[in-house]
């Protein structure tokens, strides 16, 4: 019989608030992370230790918790996949600390849905972070925070840019006070496509974001009206993704969710921390692409590394076709096919409305309410309105061990 004794440290249950059920075969390790995590207020912390030849943290358990710290074995790959067999709406949120293989682990932890992962010794300011951060994403997944929407060229070109401008136009008009972010540190234009011109810019908000609150961001902002503000580069600046710290981002993602019902996201492409924390905690990731064989080829590669390499779940993820040809050589069953996705959205080849749109910084239901691909971009937005994915599935620690930050 499985053995759910808790381990002798000083109870918390006395606590209401989330519960965190810590679990591993180890109860020295389980004593451990228990008084670590006693610091934290209105947290009910309880202890299991697995042993009698189960692998599975959640066996047998009658009610599950809230959240979910495991501590891994030398069995880790039995534990992981033990975890992967509950259905995933299921699963708590979970952190993973323990003896774990660098990349394979590190993988099938965020395959089962690892928020995080903490290499031993694990510090109290690291894990209390951690829970923390967690505690975040799922009161914003309760509704409680602002939704995040992030957008990536599958190749450069695709219409990530203009998809996002109209897209964050858009949800200003029929989903609240809406955030446009531009992390392209080099080369964003999303301030040109708006037509603003920005007074501060994104470096000296993540420079001093600890010390800002809502109104302080907005003020930050450029305003193209009162329920749309934008946040970008200044022309003649030069911004390396090096000079900004993992934790400035986060904590200017947490501000803007807090601040706005929306924020949407304009990605460079490539994968890197930024990048990284961006599609972690983001609740829709959109791949824009067109109908060639390069694009075919980037975008598979690129939905392949989200979903395998990143472990961002499928149902976050929505690919757009933009410029959509019917009688193209590369069709939408070839791209549903070639990137595993079963719903394209397909933005029609407007080129003159989108190029006039572009130039004059006049978003295209303004422009032209009434052409094809302005109804295409509305059609969309009602969609991400109406149901809007919360599965995350990243965590930091992975993109600094993968790329060295």
């Amino acid at each position: 019989m499985l053995n759910t004794k808790e381990a002798p440290v000083a109870s918390v249950t006395e606590k209401t608030g989330m519960r965190l059920l810590i679990s591993g075969r180890d109860v020295t390790a389980l004593n451990h992370l228990k008084a670590l995590s006693q610091g934290l207020p209105n947290l009910n912390v309880n202890t299991r230790l697995v042993s009698n030849g189960h692998t599975d943290p959640l066996y047998g358990l009658e009610q599950m918790p809230d959240l979910l710290l495991l501590r891994v074995s030398h069995l880790w790959r039995e534990e992981l996949a033990a975890l992967l067999q509950h259905p995933l709406k299921e699963r708590p949120p979970l952190l993973v600390c323990g003896p774990l293989d660098e990349r394979e682990g590190m993988r099938m932890a965020m395959q089962a849905g690892a928020r995080d992962f903490l290499p031993e010794p694990v510090a109290a300011d690291d894990l209390q972070a951690a829970i923390n951060r967690m505690l975040l994403e799922v009161h914003a997944e309760q509704g409680t925070g602002g939704k995040l929407v992030a957008v990536m060229n599958a190749k450069g070109g695709s219409g990530a840019t203009m998809l996002a401008c109209n897209l964050a136009h858009q949800l200003s008009i029929r989903g609240g006070r809406t955030l446009l972010l531009d992390l392209d540190l080099q080369f964003g234009t999303v301030a040109h496509c708006l037509d603003v011109l920005p007074t501060h810019s994104h470096m000296e908000v993540l420079k001093q974001v600890d010390e800002l609150d809502s109104i302080a961001l907005r003020g930050f902002c450029s305003h193209f009206s009162p329920t749309l503000h934008v946040l970008s580069g200044r022309t003649g600046e030069l911004c390396l993704s090096q000079d900004v710290r993992l934790e400035q981002l986060e904590s200017l993602l947490r501000l803007a969710r807090s601040t706005y019902d929306w924020v949407v996201v304009d990605l460079p492409r490539q994968i890197d921390h930024l990048t990284g924390v961006t599609l972690e905690q983001a609740d829709r990731i959109y791949i824009v692409m067109q109908q060639s064989l390069s694009h075919l080829k980037d975008g598979t590669r690129l939905t392949r590394i989200l979903r395998d390499d990143l472990g961002v779940q499928g149902n976050r993820l929505q690919v757009v076709v933009n410029r959509y040809n019917k009688t193209s050589p590369v069709s939408l069953k070839d791209i549903t096919e070639a990137l595993r996705c079963t719903d394209v959205q397909k933005l029609p080849n407007d080129y003159s409305v989108v190029s006039e749109s572009q130039n004059s910084g006049v978003p295209l239901e303004v422009h032209a309410p009434r052409a094809a691909v302005t109804l295409a971009m509305r059609e969309l937005n009602q969609n991400l309105i109406g149901v809007v994915a919360s599965e995350r599935g990243l965590f930091k620690r992975t993109f600094s061990r993968l790329f060295g930050g």
